[in-house]
């Protein structure tokens, strides 16, 4: 059994090592890629762990050095930190119910150290580019901090590098901003709210960046102004006295759609009353088929009317905005909060694509069309990804190892299409609805598939 999880021959030429044993190339050392490393260690498979950056903790890690996380200064968690643990290793009973960043990448800390991970990732080392090799495994090359370049093969490769991290910019650009006099920045960059200070600040997005960045910037700036295309549901961080993402996940989340959204909708409108009496407008959907926005400041900030809701921007004209109701506002700052392109730039087109976010994946982690390819942490679920990913690589790890398989393409094949089907009939056409998943339904998913995956091997 070889080590991308299907039946071959052995062979000697791919430089991985002797026989059909296999040694794993884990790309990044974020929440997903820890998890990878803990589970092959587990398992007793060879890898290498590369992470471009000097610590561990990827997105979550302020500042990181690695120039790929979107932390800012005062960024908490949007789900409780039950729902975020690792199962094999749970978050501190001291922790808050939402722990701010700081406390995450200290939590990452812990995980590598209980586990002995830390002296097995590669830090300050860049993966260049990785290929496949002609008879089966991945070249891949890396450099290190100090410029040299390595190139070795694998026989097999965990995509971990996380895809919050490139920016996308409106697409096309709004007109007028070539020439806009004020100051133009994507969510990405934001740190700290020192820089809307005395400022006109306009915020354009709903999701939960945008809701953030609009409430750090209604206690400094002379005027914040929060613009959106169209509406979203607002969930407040408390329900009930206890974390709102018990209503979504649970035996909640074994109940029919059509159910589950409708509970919600009770909830939320006797929770925060109507979106339309804050000036948001209102959704044109129902909960749970867009991604929810969690925010427990955003509501009171509307109603001191220290924020003001704008429709969508039409135009940048000199020193204004222009919005698509046609009024006009003077604006000193412009932050963009319109998510991020999938990307994974040492990959060649021809091995994956990522047009319009899309990437074709067997439960969202296995390549189709390259064996031994896979992809951990790459879902936008209603709850955290960090269980997600644990699990994923629990079932890419036994993959690997030999002790699971995965089916034939024609059947992953139709799997992806069902699923692609399925999620165009459930959300709003989005860019970041290509890789949603439901927390609950998804872990069962791969567990399910866990179990029919060691089936197979066991009658292979």
């Amino acid at each position: 059994m070889a080590g991308n999880g299907q039946v071959t021959t052995e062979r000697n030429d791919s430089g991985t090592g002797s026989g059909n044993r296999p040694r794993v190339c884990v790309i990044g050392a974020g929440s997903s890629g820890i998890t990878a490393c803990q589970n092959l260690v587990e398992r007793g498979v060879d890898f290498e762990c590369f992470e471009k950056g000097s610590q561990i903790g990827g997105n979550w890690r302020y500042l990181n050095d690695n120039g790929m996380s979107a932390a800012y200064k005062t960024l908490h968690i949007n789900t409780s930190r039950q729902m975020m643990s690792y199962r094999k290793f749970p978050m501190p009973d001291d922790y808050p119910d939402y722990p701010d960043h700081f406390q995450i990448a200290e939590y990452f800390d812990r995980f590598a150290d209980h586990f002995g991970l830390r002296d097995r990732i590669r830090f300050n080392t860049e993966v260049l580019h990785v290929e496949p090799v002609a008879g089966g495994g991945w070249q891949v090359k890396w450099q290190d901090k100090d410029g040299q370049e390595t190139t070795e093969n694998f026989t097999d490769v965990m995509v971990c590098n996380g895809h919050h991290w490139d920016s996308r910019w409106p697409e096309p650009a709004f007109p007028g901003s070539d020439t806009f006099e004020g100051t133009q920045m994507h969510a990405h960059d934001y740190r700290t709210p020192e820089i809307f200070e005395g400022k006109r600040t306009l915020v354009l997005g709903i999701g939960n960046s945008a809701t953030d960045i609009a409430v750090e910037a209604s206690r400094v700036a002379d005027k914040t102004f929060l613009a959106m295309r169209r509406g979203a549901w607002i969930v407040p961080k408390y329900i009930g006295g206890v974390p709102s993402d018990k209503a979504t996940t649970g035996l909640m989340a074994r109940a029919p759609l059509a159910f589950q959204s409708a509970m919600l909708r009770l909830t939320l409108r006797l929770s925060v009353g109507k979106l339309t009496d804050y000036g948001l407008p209102k959704p044109d959907h129902q909960p749970l088929h867009a991604h929810p926005t969690v925010s427990g400041d955003l509501i009171g900030r509307l109603g001191h009317g220290d924020i003001t809701v704008k429709p969508n921007i039409d135009k940048l004209d000199g020193d204004s905005v222009v919005f698509t109701d046609g009024t006009r506002e003077m604006i000193d700052t412009v932050v963009y909060c319109t998510g991020y392109r999938i990307t994974f730039p040492f990959f060649d087109g021809s091995v994956i694509s990522t047009q319009d976010n899309q990437v074709n994946l067997y439960h969202r982690v296995a390549s189709i069309e390259h064996p031994g390819l896979y992809f951990i942490g790459l879902v936008q679920p209603l709850g955290a990804i960090m269980p997600l990913a644990e699990a994923q690589s629990e079932w890419v790890s036994e993959l690997i190892a030999g002790q699971a398989t995965l089916p034939d393409r024609s059947t992953m094949a139709r799997e992806v299409a069902r699923e692609q089907s399925a999620m165009k009939k459930r959300y709003v056409t989005s860019k970041r609805h290509t890789i949603q998943v439901d927390f609950d339904p998804y872990l069962r998913t791969v567990s399910r598939e866990r179990e029919r995956a060691k089936a197979r091997a066991a009658s292979s």
